[in-house]
């Protein structure tokens, strides 16, 4: 049995993990603090990826870096190319995954008790002391639920994926899209030993997500 789906979908998933998890704290912060009308339409535009049907995102972003589009020509001029390749995974990853961590962020942080950040300031503490000891420890459950969310959107991920890195074997094979291909050439006992390999890691996290939520719980009581 050939491991690389396996290895691939690990690394398109952490990267694309620790890349949604900077950039939707970023964004929940923010957002968290702005008016509501401002908030709701930057919701709409955040959160679109996870409404949109995979393969639609998969096709705006061959859109956008295509090998004959501007910004993808423009790209392969330094030599970056996301079509056809890994990494080009983790950006399709990234993409879909982005909600679930800026969604449960945001939560987080609009439930953090605001008097913490009050009695920081008025002890002479700095925003960033105040942001990653005092808001980003209050709210970690959260933070962390998502960012484990995350991780197994990425590991799941197929429509985008497929669109725009396809399957090549040894190159830009994961494992939802060995899956598809096994499943397609009649090959149903290999696809079936990948759908138990994936199983096996989605129970795994989502075990974890709930390990993450009845912390949460116990620490509010």
């Amino acid at each position: 049995m050939e491991w690389y789906p396996l290895l691939n979908s690990l690394r398109i998933a952490a990267a694309s993990c620790v890349i949604v998890f900077f950039l939707g704290i970023f964004c929940a912060y923010y957002a968290a603090r702005l008016p509501r009308g401002v908030k709701g339409a930057l919701d709409v535009i955040l959160t679109l990826p996870m409404v949109l049907p995979p393969t639609v995102c998969g096709y705006f972003l061959l859109m956008i870096f295509g090998v004959k589009r501007p910004l993808g020509i423009f790209l392969a001029k330094f030599g970056v190319q996301f079509v056809m390749t890994w990494y080009g995974g983790v950006l399709a990853a990234s993409v879909v995954a982005f909600p679930l961590m800026y969604r449960t962020a945001r939560g987080a942080f609009e439930n953090f008790d605001e008097t913490l950040s009050q009695a920081g300031q008025t002890l002479g503490l700095s925003n960033p002391y105040i942001f990653w000891r005092v808001r980003m420890p209050a709210c970690r459950q959260g933070i962390l639920a998502g960012a484990v969310l995350t991780f197994a959107r990425a590991l799941g991920e197929y429509g985008a994926t497929s669109m725009l890195i396809g399957y090549t074997p040894g190159r830009t094979a994961t494992i939802s899209t060995t899956v598809y291909q096994l499943w397609r050439t009649n090959d149903e006992v290999g696809a079936l030993r990948w759908v138990l390999v994936n199983l096996a890691i989605s129970t795994a996290v989502l075990l974890a997500v709930n390990l993450l939520e009845d912390r949460q719980k116990a620490v509010r009581r």
